[in-house]
């Protein structure tokens, strides 16, 4: 072969498409995506979650890997929010009251003494509400999944006194995540509330920084809150839940079949880990009492009329604005 010759094979070689040419090791996922969480591992929400992200790497024949990093392992809530803005992290799953300093009316769902019962949670959340506050998070660069995760009704634990009445919040020194309404509603029962971090919570409370905080049973027993508080209330003062979030550049990458798998998969799960954390709830009563925590019920009348008193429903009417509180009302009846 002449050398004339060679090097033409060699060019025309060199033009052919570069499709041709591996670009990935076989086998090696063509999205890698990270989710991270607050949550630690044996909760729920990361038991179901963990699952969803098995069935979705084997429905889309491993194009889409999902790594996960519960337990604050990246950051705080807030420091993580802000890295799923930047894409650093593609989906985070975050509490509506935690996500509303980004999004305001994502609070909503975690107006003081609005739901009654999961009943009234489901058809407002998986309805209306939910579509209302999910177009709302679309706004900010964010992408959330259809279905909210569950998180529960929140009760007020302490380790110096029981709640029963308005007045025993009268200066307590009271953990609450970062959020305004936690702050303000807890300012308007007459608490002096510290927004403090969820990784920071056990150490605040183990160390009096702070005499309580307020979660639900299943976060009180997954994080063994119970060996730093004595006495729980069961205010039910709160619904809370997780919004299944993803960065929407990184969403918008993905193919759309790939997208419909996810979707799917994750509201599968979001409604698995709903029926989990009903069981615990029905359980954690007994078995936290066994573990030395003392219980006793709250009527929400008096709570409800002193949030009335101290003006705290017409203030955040006004911060949500009359569309907002309209599909609240719609969904829960009238609260003012």
């Amino acid at each position: 072969m002449t050398g004339s010759r060679r090097r033409s094979i060699l060019a025309a070689g060199a033009a052919l498409p570069l499709l041709a040419i591996r670009t990935r090791p076989a086998g090696a996922a063509e999205f890698t995506y990270k989710w991270a969480n607050n949550l630690p591992v044996a909760h729920p929400l990361n038991v179901r979650g963990a699952e969803a992200v098995a069935r979705i790497k084997d429905r889309t024949g491993g194009r889409l890997e999902i790594q996960v990093f519960p337990n604050n392992q990246l950051g705080s809530d807030t420091d993580t929010l802000s890295q799923l803005r930047s894409g650093a992290v593609e989906f985070f799953t975050l509490s509506g009251l935690i996500l509303a300093t980004l999004v305001p009316p994502a609070s909503i769902n975690g107006m003081g003494f609005a739901f009654a019962n999961y009943a009234a949670v489901w058809a407002a959340m998986d309805g209306p509400l939910g579509a209302f506050v999910r177009a709302e998070i679309g706004k900010r660069g964010l992408f959330a999944m259809e279905r909210i995760w569950d998180n529960g009704f929140r009760q007020t634990t302490t380790s110096s006194r029981a709640v029963t009445a308005p007045a025993d919040l009268r200066g307590l020194k009271l953990r609450v995540p970062p959020s305004p309404l936690w702050t303000s509603m807890f300012n308007a029962l007459g608490a002096a509330p510290t927004s403090i971090n969820f990784s920071e919570t056990y150490s605040a409370l183990q160390t009096r920084v702070v005499d309580g905080q307020e979660n639900p049973l299943a976060i009180i027993e997954t994080a063994r809150l119970y060996e730093v508080q004595r006495f729980c209330s069961l205010t039910n003062h709160m619904w809370d839940g997780f919004w299944f979030l993803a960065n929407a550049r990184a969403w918008q990458r993905l193919p759309r079949d790939v997208q419909e798998i996810a979707q799917a998969e994750l509201n599968a799960s979001a409604l698995q880990e709903r029926e989990d954390v009903a069981k615990l709830n029905a359980e954690l009563q007994a078995k936290l009492a066994q573990r030395g925590m003392q219980f006793n019920p709250v009527d929400p009348g008096p709570f409800r009329d002193r949030l009335k008193e101290a003006g705290f429903y017409k203030e955040w009417r006004g911060r949500y604005g009359e569309e907002a509180w309209k599909v609240l009302e719609g969904a829960v009846g009238a609260i003012t």
